[in-house]
C-alpha cells in the first residue's frame, strides 16, 4: 500500500473510529461478530494470536479470554486507542509491512480488513512471515458470489460516520475461484467458512422473529456446501 493510500485509509478510519460500535452489539452485527468469533475459537485457544486490522477490539477482547497471547494491529490511532480501553495490546502499523519477528504467532487472523487493501499480495505475504510453520491463518475476503454483493450494488455507498461514504475507501471482491491466485506459496488453503450467506440485506435483522430464524440458519450455512456464497468468506490456511 503506498503512503498516499495509507494515510488516506487512516484519515477514513481514524474519522469512522467514535462512531464504529454504534448498533454493533445487536442485531445484524452482532450475528456477524458471533460466527467470526466460532470460526476462531478452536485455532485460538492456548495459542499466540494476531488480529491484522482490530479496529476497535471487539473480535479481539472476545479471542483475548481464550488465547495464551493475544495482540492486534491497525492503521488507526482513533480505533486503537477503543481497543487499548479495552486492555488490550494493540500496535499501530500497516498490515503490509508488520511490526513482528518472523513466525511470531500460531494464528493470524482478520476480519473485513482485507478487502480494503489495494496491495493484498504484500499483506498476503507479510501475514505468512509472521505466522510460525505448521500454524494457521483465517483470512477474510469480501465475496462476489453473494447476496451482499448485489445488495450492495443496488443500495449504493453507504454513510459511514462524519460527512463519509463507503465509496471514501477502496474495496476489492474476490470470488473462491480468485483467492488462491492471490496466495503466497508457502500457504496452503485448507477449507473457506461463509458468513452471511442468506441474509438478503441486513435491515430484516430488526425484525425479532426474522433475526432469530436467519441467525440460526446462518450457523447452519456457513459450514454447509453453499458456504462458498458466503458474502464474507473465511479462507482457512495452514503455512507450510
Amino acid at each position: 500500500m503506498s503512503d498516499a493510500s495509507e494515510q488516506k485509509a487512516r484519515r477514513y478510519y481514524d474519522d469512522f473510529s467514535d462512531s464504529y460500535e454504534r448498533g454493533r452489539g445487536h442485531g445484524y452485527h452482532r450475528m456477524i461478530d458471533d460466527l467470526e468469533v466460532q470460526v476462531t475459537t478452536p485455532y485460538a485457544r492456548g495459542a499466540r494470536v494476531l488480529e491484522l486490522g482490530c479496529g476497535t477490539g471487539l473480535i479481539l477482547t472476545r479471542i483475548a479470554d481464550i488465547a495464551r497471547e493475544a495482540v492486534g494491529i491497525d492503521l488507526s490511532e482513533g480505533m486503537a486507542q477503543h481497543a487499548r480501553k479495552r486492555g488490550l495490546d494493540v500496535r499501530i502499523g500497516s498490515v503490509c509491512d508488520l511490526p513482528f519477528e518472523d513466525d511470531r504467532f500460531d494464528l493470524t487472523y482478520s476480519f473485513k480488513v482485507l478487502a480494503h487493501v489495494p496491495d493484498i499480495g504484500a499483506a498476503l505475504r507479510e501475514a505468512a512471515r509472521v505466522t510460525r510453520p505448521g500454524g494457521h491463518l483465517l483470512l477474510e475476503f469480501y465475496n462476489p458470489w453473494s447476496l451482499r454483493y448485489l445488495a450492495k450494488k443496488a443500495a449504493g455507498p453507504q454513510p459511514v460516520g462524519n460527512e463519509r461514504t463507503e465509496a471514501d475507501i477502496s474495496t476489492r471482491w474476490d470470488s473462491p475461484r480468485d483467492i488462491p491466485k492471490l496466495l503466497p506459496p508457502n500457504l496452503e488453503l485448507v477449507d473457506y467458512h461463509g458468513i452471511r450467506v442468506l441474509t438478503p440485506f441486513a435491515a430484516v435483522h430488526r425484525v425479532p422473529w426474522i433475526a432469530r430464524g436467519l441467525s440460526r440458519a446462518e450457523l447452519m450455512a456457513s459450514r454447509s456446501p453453499i458456504r462458498y456464497f458466503g458474502g464474507f468468506l473465511v479462507a482457512v490456511l495452514r503455512k507450510s
